[in-house]
């Protein structure tokens, strides 16, 4: 059975369920708001989920090992585990999860996946470790998919929020090749960016994500935000070391992801072996993979009408 279990300092109070050790929640005391996406499944049910062994989806569903066909889904099976809580403190909640017979069906390596989140202040911390036990090299992607409530005031509409980076150049991204579920790999489009004060952005748009994702592949990005309708930062994610990044929401869904990616969804037509797969983690056997990314939210206050 999947437990709700809540973790609290002055600024922030935060639920985490053991089934898929995924968020539940992230409550702005501060604002008095809830910034997490509530999961409505009108437009998408989860609300943060881990994205493990694979980020989005394999070229018709499944991957090569060894010459050897594994069917998947998309996003992976880490979701819908229940995991195990190693450890817990007002701030702190740290969960385990290992594979069983039914996952090495899928995904054919021992393993051990260790998630833990930490509070400091106004920030939430999201630290990954994989072990490989194998006597092997294991293969994987991994990413995290928080959805946040845009807009948050009352009286604004999301297309009066920006996207915000620390980035002074454009970006460039690309976008989902039809309803594969795959990336269109021959084509990549400019991201524009214009100041916001000490950020540089684009205001979300209505149509922004009519083709599913906008992909940032090359480790473009190590921080983004969603910007207030004045540009101030709302959401932050702090995610040095990441090769890949997404910024979704479901067509006219009230919030926007910020996805931190390693390892991303198969290009369109990709056949090859996964050890073959761009960005993939190569874990040598007896090795420990860690990464992690850092959540901020910016309270404001109401403005009086």
């Amino acid at each position: 059975m999947s437990e709700l279990r809540l973790m609290e300092n002055e600024f922030l109070k935060v639920g985490i369920a053991d089934k898929g050790a995924e968020v539940q929640s992230i409550f702005s005391k501060e604002m008095q708001k809830e910034v997490l996406w509530y999961g409505d499944r009108q437009y998408w049910d989860r609300r943060s989920p881990i994205l493990f062994p694979n980020v989005g989806r394999h070229y018709e569903n499944y991957y090569l090992y060894q010459g050897k066909r594994y069917d998947t889904v998309q996003h992976g099976f880490a979701r819908d585990l229940i995991f195990e809580c190693i450890e817990q403190k007002a701030d702190l909640l740290k969960y385990q999860v290992a594979d069983t017979e039914e996952t090495r069906s899928y995904f054919p390596f021992a393993f051990t996946l260790t998630i833990t989140y930490k509070l400091e202040k106004n920030s939430l911390s999201v630290q990954w470790a994989v072990e490989n036990p194998n006597s092997r090299t294991m293969y994987f992607t991994i990413g995290g998919h928080p959805g946040f409530n845009v807009p948050i005031l009352e009286h604004t509409r999301q297309t009066d929020y920006k996207l915000l980076f620390k980035k002074q150049g454009p970006l460039n991204y690309k976008l989902v090749h039809g309803m594969t579920g795959t990336a269109d790999g021959t084509k990549t489009y400019p991201l524009e960016l214009e100041d916001y004060g000490e950020y540089r952005g684009c205001p979300i748009t209505e149509h922004m994500f009519d083709r599913d994702a906008l992909i940032f592949d090359d480790a473009q990005i190590d921080w983004a935000g969603i910007g207030y309708p004045d540009g101030t930062p709302y959401i932050s994610m702090e995610c040095s070391g990441f090769t890949n990044f997404g910024i979704w929401t479901a067509p006219q869904g009230p919030y926007i992801c910020l996805e931190p990616w390693q390892g991303r969804c198969d290009d369109y037509g990709f056949q090859g072996e996964i050890s073959e797969k761009p960005d993939v983690v190569a874990l040598d056997e007896g090795k420990t993979f860690q990464l992690g990314y850092v959540i901020t939210v910016y309270p404001k206050k109401e403005e009086n009408r």
